[in-house]
């Protein structure tokens, strides 16, 4: 098992496809088959299925993914410890959830590219769950959390601040034109929500059934731009950071309801593992988000 054989593997399990795969790595389709194959044979087990062009992981290919994202992960970070070049190069890999990268992370990782070209990113999505299970294996270097505030003794907060929600409707709702809109008033109401999973949806939801408040509908996406824009075709209210809608409360295709309900207390942050090695990558990246000054 060596690294082109994972970095294989973990392309196809991406991709779904060995042509592609191929194609991404600059490497003959039939170097790639042997590469499997000879990892398959060495392990002992199907690592994909082959039904017609579609490409799946077996039970034991989901069983290796993590392995061989820590496998390549450490091997580049090994290089870059042992590195006697002032030019800093490697990987950073980064945990978001999908509505910080409409808000804060395109102009820190435009930065950090123009600043570290050598530096390779890789973005992994998901939640709060995910991402203390990836810090814990080692899978990513850091993450970004929109969350109450952390506490757990395993992770260090780099940075962290409060990010305000907003609850937000079209202009001509009836609620915008409410002085103050409080919980009882979205009795019946169809509501926008982000995917289960959320710690602001599942925030909201929680003051809602505190008030014995039920929604008369709930449409779920994770997308934001897509929550958007179903907010603004009127198919019901949303909450969502203000930052990521700043352009629409300017232009008042949304408007911010006056909510006088329990307060949404959450806060970006910038975490690790109190174990991790803090590679030149890393290092500079957490210097930048400090100068920065999100």
């Amino acid at each position: 098992m060596d690294n082109k054989q994972l970095k294989i593997f973990l392309t196809i399990a991406r991709l779904q496809s060995f042509t592609l795969t191929a194609q991404n790595l600059n490497y003959a389709q039939s170097t790639v088959t042997t590469k499997i194959k000879l990892l398959e044979k060495e392990l002992g087990v199907r690592l994909f299925e082959r039904l017609g062009h579609c490409i799946t992981l077996t039970p034991q290919g989901k069983r290796l993914l993590p392995f061989a994202e820590q496998i390549l992960k450490l091997s580049n970070d090994a290089k870059g410890a042992i590195s006697n070049s002032d030019l800093i190069s490697g990987t950073l890999s980064i945990g978001a959830v999908e509505s910080l990268c409409v808000m804060w992370l395109p102009k820190i990782l435009k930065e950090y590219r123009l600043r570290y070209p050598n530096v390779e990113i890789a973005l992994k999505f998901g939640n709060c769950t995910d991402f203390f299970r990836f810090l814990k294996e080692n899978t990513i270097d850091v993450a970004f959390f929109l969350e109450k505030k952390i506490r757990e003794e395993d992770f260090i907060t780099e940075i962290e601040f409060p990010e305000p929600l907003a609850l937000l409707s079209l202009p001509e709702h009836p609620l915008a034109q409410k002085e103050s809109v409080f919980p009882e008033d979205l009795a019946g109401e169809s509501l926008i929500l982000t995917e289960t999973g959320c710690s602001y949806r599942a925030l909201f939801e929680n003051i809602l059934t505190q008030y014995g408040i039920k929604p008369r509908s709930v449409i779920e996406t994770g997308n934001v731009q897509s929550i958007k824009q179903l907010a603004m075709s009127g198919l019901g209210i949303t909450l969502l950071p203000l930052v990521a809608v700043e352009e629409e409360c300017i232009q008042q295709r949304l408007i911010k309801l006056n909510w006088k309900g329990p307060a949404f207390e959450i806060l970006t942050q910038v975490i690790y593992h109190k174990n991790k090695w803090i590679s030149a990558p890393l290092k500079a990246f957490i210097e930048l988000i400090h100068e920065m000054k999100l």
